[in-house]
């Protein structure tokens, strides 16, 4: 069975991932505080709050609008360089929203697809440079591998979650290309990018959207 989820659900996810954020506050600043100047935590708690506080705006638009405006809000919410990119990912996505009212596994790596292109427009960074981009990347791949392979959808979402992870954990090894850890003598190598941690932890937390969703549905 095909397992999609609609704009209740992606509403919900933007408070799982707050709820995930504010757990992780510490472990995040600390990791921020590391390689860079220790305000990553604020800057996306601030941009996710900033929707679910306009939750009740969101519930007026269909699926594109919604991520339009989600996108613009993260672009003010978040600021500086991660809120553009994270802003114009959004907006872009948006795009491949147009005309649908849910979204199926198909749909989520056209959005991931696009969003990662967007990103790597933007800020010019590659996979292997130390940035959200290294969690972002792989799932992405391993998303489009499994699907073309026609994996059962409960596997495919284990193995996306396990690949988002894994690249944010191989940033531990990487020296920075960009950000404030380039000016350090190990260019941040030894430490995590807590970009590609934050990432990871939304990706995560999408697979387990519709992971629960499928589940609800078999009861």
């Amino acid at each position: 069975m095909r397992t999609v989820l609609g704009k209740e659900d992606y509403l919900e996810y933007y408070n799982r991932v707050l709820e995930k954020l504010e757990h992780e506050k510490d472990f995040v600043t600390g990791l921020d505080a590391a390689t860079g100047d220790g305000d990553h935590w604020a800057n996306m708690y601030a941009g996710f709050k900033k929707l679910t506080d306009s939750s009740e705006e969101l519930k007026k638009e269909d699926l594109s609008g919604l991520m339009k405006r989600c996108g613009m809000l993260l672009m003010s919410g978040i600021g500086g360089s991660s809120g553009v990119l994270y802003g114009g990912a959004y907006i872009s996505a948006s795009k491949v929203l147009a005309d649908v009212s849910e979204i199926d596994l198909e749909t989520y790596y056209k959005m991931l697809e696009t969003m990662l292109q967007s990103i790597m427009s933007r800020g010019g960074a590659k996979p292997g440079h130390k940035t959200m981009i290294d969690a972002l990347d792989p799932a992405a791949r391993t998303l489009r591998k499994l699907l073309d392979e026609k994996k059962p959808e409960q596997e495919i979402l284990e193995e996306v979650k396990s690949a988002a992870r894994q690249g944010a954990e191989s940033t531990k090894t990487m020296q920075a290309v960009f950000g404030r850890a380039v000016y350090q003598a190990d260019k941040g190598e030894g430490h995590l990018d807590p970009g590609a941690v934050t990432m990871a932890y939304q990706i995560e937390i999408m697979a387990d959207m519709f992971i629960d969703k499928a589940n609800k549905i078999q009861k």
